[in-house]
């Protein structure tokens, strides 16, 4: 195999031999290889920079015919690898070429000759020599031989279409070879396989069980340059959307511009903007959806969290903040409606209006102060039996007060997320059923009936009446 091109300049401290192929010598002086298999018929570049290997290229090359055992070693040990530690099958090689680099190092151009079996290490020192044999494989080059090098070189050329590395020149060389073992390990020199795979490969007796073990590596290599070419164009076409996307978008909104026109996402933020200012939120839920808001504005009106913020802030600012009802705590209004509404019942109406009283109270005495206005509801239970007139008790207090009557049926409620509210990754998530009622009142102070409290159960999806003891008492 020609190294040289006929007037190439011989260059300064790189010496060269006549290729021709010597008789290999029953013993020969062992480089041991890491992370590389030298096949034969195969030329390959070597990099030598350990002591007892500089020592072994140096004295070679002085030789004539310049050989040299090139065996992998099997162990994760490189630094003085000793016989337990190289595979027993490796190959016969030429030195053809020889550069020493400034840093001391040697760059090795080596061509594979046979292939050998190491019978036993005849000297440790100053480098290793191995007594070997010679270990050619049998090649009988029937039909059977000639279809699986067709099959290989067909896989190979599939290879060289896919990848970016490999040029066309190694497919015609591949095409023009007609020797099974040589088209072997040629194609397997610029595979990128498992160290593994390469030396049993070499290891290999029967030219069909390489060529069968060959073709199984190049399908797996030309499955996982396939897949890899199929993920790139998939991602290349969301790239060239999203760009497309994004140039339309951007174009959209300068015709926008100069018609005098803003984009319907700028007026919806503006829009969101104004009702934030003047829903009258407290300072925490006001920074909350400020925040939300800024999330809104980086995003595009197609996606699918977009819709989830605007449902958000559609809540936050549709709920009464600052409206409420003034209470009206004239008592013997109070005692009048209690009785047009309800025959009898003197102790329930004389806690009620004991509950009223104090509540005026409390406003005569606190006047304007924070105090006054800060002040809780209390909770008033209303125990008996179906038909007594429980739920009209509190639509009679909430007409007494001048206030909102919103009625919440808690009967056969399992799941607490109606009194929380749902997660708002959830499709269709709603807030709990008590702000619900409460925006639906139009007003942050209605008379809120909880009926049929008893009536609450408990399943897997957690237990309302907990939910129900943190919103009353938290």
């Amino acid at each position: 195999m020609p190294i040289f091109k006929k007037n190439e300049p011989e260059p300064k401290d790189q010496e060269t031999v006549n290729e021709n192929t010597p008789v290999i010598p029953e013993e020969l002086p062992i480089l041991p290889l890491k992370g590389v298999v030298v096949y034969p018929l195969t030329v390959l570049p070597l990099n030598v920079g350990q002591a007892r290997s500089l020592r072994l290229v140096d004295d070679v090359v002085k030789e004539p015919n310049r050989l040299i055992g090139l065996v992998t070693i099997k162990t994760d040990k490189f630094e003085d690898a000793g016989p337990d530690d190289l595979h027993e099958i490796g190959t016969a090689a030429i030195i053809h070429r020889m550069l020493r680099a400034p840093d001391g190092t040697v760059r090795l151009i080596v061509q594979g000759v046979e292939r050998i079996r190491v019978k036993e290490f005849s000297a440790l020192e100053p480098y290793l020599k191995a007594k070997i044999e010679l270990a050619p494989e049998a090649i009988d080059k029937d039909v059977q031989v000639e279809a699986l090098m067709r099959n290989t070189v067909e896989l190979f050329r599939k290879l060289v279409n896919l990848s970016q590395t490999l040029p066309e020149e190694m497919l015609m060389a591949a095409l023009n070879v007609e020797d099974p073992r040589q088209l072997a390990y040629m194609i397997a020199t610029s595979l990128r396989i498992d160290l593994q795979d390469a030396q049993e490969l070499l290891e290999l007796d029967d030219i069909q069980a390489k060529l069968v073990k060959l073709d199984a590596l190049l399908t797996k290599e030309v499955d996982v340059l396939e897949l890899g070419k199929k993920i790139s164009g998939q991602a290349q076409a969301e790239i060239e959307k999203n760009q497309r996307e994004y140039i339309l978008r951007e174009q959209m909104k300068q015709i926008q511009k100069e018609l005098g026109e803003g984009s319907e996402q700028e007026a919806e933020i503006k829009e969101y903007e104004k009702k934030i200012a003047e829903a009258g939120m407290s300072a925490e839920a006001e920074k909350e959806a400020r925040r939300e808001l800024e999330r809104m504005k980086t995003m595009p009106p197609a996606a699918a969290e977009y819709h989830v913020i605007k449902t958000y802030l559609d809540w936050l600012v549709d709920l009464p903040w600052n409206k409420t009802t003034q209470d009206n705590l004239d008592i013997p209004n109070a005692r009048r409606i209690l009785d047009e509404d309800h025959y009898d019942l003197q102790e329930i109406k004389a806690r009620i209006l004991e509950y009223l009283a104090v509540r005026k109270l409390r406003a005569e005495r606190g006047g304007d102060t924070a105090e006054a206005h800060t002040y809780r509801g209390s909770i008033l239970t209303l125990v008996g039996p179906p038909g007594v007139g429980k739920t009209s008790l509190g639509q009679s207090v909430a007409r007494a007060l001048g206030r909102k009557f919103i009625r919440m049926s808690l009967g056969g409620m399992h799941d607490e997320a109606e009194i929380r509210g749902h997660r708002r990754t959830y499709i269709g998530a709603m807030p709990g059923r008590l702000m619900q009622s409460i925006k639906r009142a139009e007003t942050k102070n209605p008379v809120i009936m909880l009926d049929e409290v008893d009536k609450v159960g408990a399943d897997y999806r957690g237990d309302p009446s907990s939910a129900l003891l943190e919103v009353l008492d938290p």
